[in-house]
């Protein structure tokens, strides 16, 4: 599906959707938000902000200027009907791949992954999950709500199965979430231990990689509407995204939960951008 042209493109982000290889769009929805919203103003920001950032990265010796990358700009999603909003989002994602590039996704709120996700398992059954984040999401229901950010990977597990999902600093969720986790995913607590060995599994196989920003400690990432204590670090995090880019066959990728309005200083605006221009350079 091509998009028509932005005047404000993430930053360097502005090839023909033709010549592209990455597809880069947002996904403002936060309507199932369990405590503070503002998710949906993530990707405006981003955009925006973008421009204090340089398209170089020292880290690995790359410039988005260099790569094939198109902005599709926001999708225009209905708020308060989280079902049409996932419809849409899949629409898109799914006439991406028929296209032959690759989506990367700008949420929003954790639910927006689910319906990246589908469109992902549609073109490769055998896909598997990465999952950062600080909350398990695997609830099979929040308030009676089946379609919930604290729901999408319990929501993607019906999809995938066991075996598929591979979540990352999870500290936070009940325990009946935790438990039910044992005998379904991979789950690594508090941190990032098992990542080398999971990006060796995965070698060679189809990955979608869904980053909730909220991994971070608050001290680093305080713009969020569900702030968690205990988090990893900004280096921690960086390092990660870029082995993963590297080494893996990311097929699809989403990063999410900023909510750019707690944060006004926009030091998390600043950490968000800086993360995904070192993914997008991976990936690439």
């Amino acid at each position: 599906m091509k998009r028509s042209r932005n005047i404000e493109t993430f930053l360097g982000c502005d090839k023909a959707y033709e010549d592209a290889k990455l597809v880069v769009f947002g996904a403002p929805f936060d309507s199932t938000t369990s405590y503070r919203p503002g998710a949906r103003f993530a990707s405006k920001t981003m955009r925006s902000e973008s421009y204090g950032f340089e398209t170089y990265s020292p880290y690995q010796d790359k410039d988005l200027f260099d790569e094939m990358i198109y902005d599709a700009g926001d999708l225009e999603l209905s708020f308060g009907n989280p079902v049409n909003a996932l419809e849409m989002i899949n629409e898109f994602v799914t006439s991406v791949y028929e296209d032959g590039k690759i989506p990367l996704m700008i949420g929003g709120e954790h639910l927006v992954s689910l319906a990246s996700v589908k469109a992902a398992f549609a073109k490769y059954p055998d896909l598997h999950i990465i999952h950062f984040d600080a909350h398990t999401d695997l609830r099979d229901h929040y308030l009676g709500e089946k379609l919930s950010h604290a729901t999408v990977m319990r929501r993607i597990w019906d999809m995938t199965g066991d075996g598929r999902i591979f979540q990352f600093g999870i500290r936070s969720g009940e325990k009946e979430e935790f438990e039910w986790s044992n005998s379904h995913t991979f789950m690594s607590r508090f941190n990032l231990s098992g990542i080398e060995e999971t990006i060796e599994m995965l070698k060679g196989k189809p990955v979608y990689f869904s980053l909730d920003l909220d991994i971070l400690d608050p001290s680093v990432f305080p713009g969020t509407g569900t702030p968690e204590p205990g988090g990893i670090s900004f280096v921690q995090l960086h390092d990660a995204v870029v082995k993963i880019g590297n080494l893996l066959n990311i097929v699809g990728a989403d990063i999410n939960e900023l909510a750019p309005n707690y944060d006004i200083s926009g030091s998390s605006t600043a950490v968000a951008i800086k993360i995904l221009r070192e993914l997008l350079l991976a990936m690439s």
